[in-house]
């Protein structure tokens, strides 16, 4: 019989599988951006999110934060990287007003992480504590990401297609939270189970409103438009990745 360690291991590698994928998801993006040479009319709020949201989960993974969470770090640190790289591709094709943007943001985010990290280790003595003020602020920041997923679904439901809410996200994201949710059930992790539960059910949703407006939805009888609204999709989509709930469009 499988234990409870080595289940949640194998738990936390499946949720890190899928949550590459959904990172990776935006690459066709990117390969439109560095094809044009130019960013057009996307924007880098998801990717700004993502990156403050990978940045705290990393920080709440810690030993000195919560111990035993080598499968949150490892993700979520991986994400980072992805999510840093997308960034500097979309910095380098944007003209110089929207560099200043995001180079501000950046800026912002990376001392807003430091500000916490600091309170954290100077205010809180215990891993309890720790982990309790970190992931309270993981999971607001969770909760707040799931806007644009609710944007996406209400416009679903008003046009009866899902032409810009691909299938194969919608179900990776209910797989991804799933799994996560598994994770933190095993060894309970109120924090991550909060954040997954509300992937697991924006996911369902999203495959329930599938399944009732896949067959309205018009076909598009040019590829190109079709390749264009899969990356708007992707742009809007990039969800549920890692430990963290969908990403939230801010001003950039």
């Amino acid at each position: 019989m499988v234990n409870a360690t080595v289940a949640r291991n194998i738990a936390g590698i499946c949720g890190n599988v899928i949550s590459l994928f959904l990172f990776l998801s935006p690459i066709p993006t990117f390969i439109t951006i560095y094809k044009k040479k130019k960013v057009e009319e996307y924007k880098a709020d998801p990717y700004l999110a993502t990156v403050l949201n990978c940045a705290l989960w990393v920080f709440y993974g810690l030993p000195v934060v919560h111990p035993d969470s080598l499968l949150v770090i490892t993700i979520n640190a991986t994400g980072l990287a992805i999510e840093l790289f997308y960034l500097a591709m979309f910095f380098y094709f944007s003209p110089t007003t929207r560099k200043v943007k995001v180079g501000l943001w950046l800026i912002g985010e990376m001392v807003f992480v430091g500000i916490v990290a600091t309170c954290t280790l100077l205010l809180f003595h215990t891993h309890n504590q720790r982990s309790s003020f970190v992931g309270i602020l993981c999971v607001i920041f969770v909760s707040l990401m799931y806007i644009a997923p609710l944007t996406i679904m209400s416009k679903v439901i008003k046009t009866k297609s899902v032409k810009y809410m691909p299938f194969s996200l919608s179900l990776a994201n209910f797989l991804n939270g799933v799994v996560w949710v598994i994770y933190a059930l095993i060894k309970l992790d109120l924090f991550i189970l909060i954040g997954n539960g509300l992937g697991t059910v924006s996911g369902l949703v999203q495959l329930i409103l599938y399944a009732c407006y896949y067959k309205t939805t018009p076909k598009d009888d040019e590829e190109d438009e079709d390749e264009e609204n899969l990356s708007k999709a992707n742009n809007s989509q990039l969800q549920l990745s890692g430990n963290h709930g969908q990403a939230k469009r801010v001003s950039a």
